[in-house]
């Protein structure tokens, strides 16, 4: 279970962050059914391996590391192996509920944000971002939509077929068009793979490019994300892995091979600055970019204490 988990989280057959951290939950919780030994460091050690391969499969999507260190931190205490399995049971279960209960949340919260008669845009196939979008239909509200191909796997596609079968009007257009309908679009709503300590979120490829023209444009632009995408270590000064993907995503191998001194770059995430980024929507409420640090402190566990223990740990004790 574990390994076809994290083989369908590496070849994006699971995507999106949300949809990739329960995943996660449940494999972890399932793999522990599984495991037959009497020993608690045996169970301890497989469980170990089990989230070790988890996290390697998609390195830019906090959501990943944070779902299973919340599942992975229920075994401290744990007495026997029968305590530990029940205590990542128990653990993973809270963590699926809780995504999904925020991802309703956050619906009802950024919905408000859009207006009747509002041109909305989205970028990818956000769970937390076509939310918002799904429950203002739902509210009756008649709207418009701009949803993106998103290159190179076309995500897009996933959007608009959600969209059309909710009733809503779309326009599907290319990533490159952004900037041409920019001045009519009223909202952008995206979601989010990360949110660092000081507010710049990282999103699928090409999200910059959406919130500079916005910004150009005067367009307000909403960030929808659940607080386990917001990253602790980044307070540590830690950045945050871009991956970069099979180079065949975008073209083909065998042209390739004719292009001997073409280097192809398929990068999958990109960094938004806070500054163009006008409101991220939580479960929790709604935050400018700038209070991301209080969601990590209030919400993740991570004040001052833990940020010098962290650090210390990292450079090792003073002498």
């Amino acid at each position: 279970m574990i390994t076809e988990t994290a083989e369908k989280i590496r070849s994006m057959e699971i995507r999106g962050a949300g949809r990739i951290a329960r995943s996660a939950a449940a494999a972890l919780r399932d793999y522990a059914a599984e495991i037959e030994t009497p020993d608690l460091e045996g169970f301890v050690s497989g469980m170990e391996r089990a989230a070790e391969m988890l996290l390697e499969t998609r390195p830019t999507a906090v959501s990943l590391p944070n779902a299973i260190h919340t599942v992975m931190a229920s075994l401290a205490g744990s007495q026997t192996v029968k305590d530990a399995r029940e205590r990542i049971t128990r653990s993973a279960n809270e963590f699926i509920l809780g995504s999904e209960q925020a991802v309703d949340r956050i619906a009802a919260i950024g919905a408000r944000h859009i207006r009747e008669g509002d041109t909305v845009l989205t970028h990818c196939n956000s769970e937390a971002a076509l939310g918002c979008i799904l429950e203002a239909a739902r509210s009756g509200k008649e709207f418009e939509v701009f949803a993106t191909e998103v290159r190179p796997r076309n995500q897009g596609l996933l959007t608009i077929h959600v969209l059309n079968d909710a009733g809503v009007r779309t326009n599907y257009i290319v990533d490159s068009a952004v900037r041409s309908f920019m001045n009519d679009v009223d909202l952008v709503v995206v979601g989010a793979d990360a949110v660092t300590v000081n507010g710049a979120v990282v999103n699928k490829i090409g999200t910059s490019q959406i919130a500079l023209a916005a910004h150009e444009a005067r367009t307000p632009f909403m960030v929808a994300a659940e607080t386990y995408k917001f990253a602790p270590r980044t307070l540590l000064g830690e950045l945050i892995a871009m991956e970069e993907r099979d180079s065949g995503e975008v073209l083909p191998r065998e042209l390739q091979a004719d292009l001997p001194l073409v280097r192809v770059r398929n990068p999958a995430f990109d960094v938004t600055p806070a500054e163009y980024v006008d409101l991220i929507v939580t479960e929790k409420g709604a935050i400018p970019p700038q209070m991301a640090y209080i969601i990590i402190r209030d919400y993740l566990g991570w004040g001052l204490e833990e940020f010098n223990r962290e650090f210390v740990s990292r450079r090792g004790e003073p002498e």
